[in-house]
Order: C-alpha cells, then sequence, then structure tokens
C-alpha cells in the first residue's frame, strides 16, 4: 500500500487539526491528495473541541500545482468536479483554516490556499495561476481569488499566468501574514486568539462571517465548471496545450 499524501493529526489537546501535505517536493494536488484532504474534513469537522485547522506542508514548497495528466480531456471532468467538492468542503468547514505557505505555490495548490480563512507565508513565497500558459484557466481561483483580492489584481494573475512575490501577495491581500517561518506564525495566532475562544461559539462566528461570501462563490463555481467542462475543453488549444506540456515541447495555437 502507497503511503498517504497527507499527514493527519490532532494536538493543542484536540484542538487544532494539523494537515500537512506530504508528497515533497511538488506535493501535487492530485486524486489522492484531493480525497485525502476531503476525507479529513468530513472526519474532523464535528469534532466538539476542535477550534480550527492548520494545513501546511513537507519539503521547500507547498505545491507546483495539481496534475497536469489529470487533466486530459478523459480525466478532467472526474478530476475537477473532486477537486471543486474539496474547495465547497474547505469553504463549508464550520471553523477557521489556516494555511502556511513556503516556496511555490501555484496553480491547484493556490486554489486550495486560497479556499481557507488566513494564509500565512514566508519571503520566499512565489503564488500564481499558470493555467493560462496551458491555454486553460483555473476554475476555483476566478471564483476565489476576485474576493480575495479585487476584481483587478485577480485579473493580473489570471490572465497572465504571473507568480507574486510574497511581498506584493502581503499588499494585495492574497496572504495575511509574511514570516520567516509561517507554521509557527500561524500557530502563534492560533494560540493567541483561538486557543481561549469557545469551540462552538467560534462556529457560528464563522458561518456569520463567511455566509454571503461562502454562497457567492460555490454559486460560481458551478457555472465555472460547467464552462470548463462543456466549451473550455471542447477548443484545440485547449487539449494542445496540455499535450505539448506532458509531452514537454512547444505548443501550437490554432486560436479555436
Amino acid at each position: 500500500m502507497s503511503e498517504s499524501p497527507l499527514k493527519v493529526w490532532l494536538e493543542r489537546d484536540g484542538t487544532l487539526l494539523r494537515l500537512r501535505l506530504a508528497q515533497p517536493k511538488a506535493n501535487i494536488v492530485d486524486a489522492a491528495m484531493i480525497a485525502a484532504l476531503s476525507a479529513a474534513l468530513v472526519e474532523y469537522r464535528d469534532t466538539k473541541a476542535l477550534r480550527a485547522v492548520l494545513l501546511d506542508h513537507e519539503g521547500p514548497h507547498f505545491s507546483f500545482g495539481a496534475s497536469v495528466a489529470e487533466h486530459m480531456p478523459d480525466q478532467c471532468a472526474e478530476m475537477l468536479k473532486s477537486l471543486h467538492a474539496l474547495v465547497r468542503h474547505m469553504l463549508n468547514f464550520p471553523l477557521p483554516l489556516l494555511v502556511a505557505i513556503k516556496g511555490q505555490c501555484l496553480g491547484g495548490g493556490l486554489e486550495v490556499a486560497a479556499a481557507g480563512s488566513m494564509l500565512f507565508a514566508a519571503p520566499d513565497a512565489k503564488l500564481g495561476q499558470p493555467e493560462i500558459k496551458l491555454a486553460v484557466f483555473a476554475p476555483a481561483a476566478s471564483c476565489l481569488l476576485p474576493e480575495r483580492i479585487g476584481q483587478a489584481k485577480a485579473e493580473d494573475l489570471l490572465l497572465s499566468g504571473r507568480s507574486m512575490s510574497a511581498e506584493e501577495a502581503l499588499s494585495s491581500g492574497l496572504i495575511d501574514n509574511l514570516s520567516d517561518d509561517p507554521q509557527a506564525a500561524a500557530l502563534a495566532w492560533f494560540d493567541k486568539y483561538l486557543a481561549p475562544s469557545s469551540a462552538s461559539t467560534l462556529r457560528f462566528a464563522v458561518l456569520a462571517a463567511r455566509e454571503e461570501y461562502r454562497q457567492r462563490v460555490i454559486a460560481k463555481l458551478e457555472r465555472v465548471e460547467t464552462l470548463y467542462l462543456n466549451e473550455l475543453m471542447k477548443t484545440d488549444d485547449a487539449v494542445e496545450g496540455l499535450t505539448a506540456f506532458v509531452e514537454k515541447r512547444q505548443a501550437s495555437w490554432k486560436d479555436c
């Protein structure tokens, strides 16, 4: 049996759920990683004493993104639906989800991170959505990023495919805290602000704070998923871009 791509444990006397991406150095958000993350969130959702989740990673990079092979036409519907189900699990989770990021946080990795509540990042972090370079787009990020950083900055990342430095991400609001040790910073924030709080009241506070945001993102996600699967993936260029990446060659666009 292969080792799980995700490490899961409770600490702080059962008040903090730890989730750690454990497929370094890339920590690819593939079917196995998505399934493990979703299962953990479902399993611990109703844990009475729980006050927060901290998602971090092994290795120098948070994630290089989703599996490009799983984006190919024969697999993309299943992959996209499972990734979007994970995003919904995160948005619907009744407690804060803290995310600690070092190194590259790209593509599907940034989509997962952006579905969290607070993002803590190291100075070496690079955050971006490079999907446009493969002639596809990032459905979940198209819904999450405008909410986090505004329409103009979101379009900058989504249409250029470039990455933001940690400093730019902090000034834009994409991340909430910049620290040499983002995991320690997230733990310190938990200890100071969440640990002393009532676990049951935190659940009501999260629901109240995120209700309309959650509804907007989930409704848009459904529409964007349909656009991706029913229209984008019928174009020649989307298939060519993904195929060229897998075959490690230059893509040749037909502009259709």
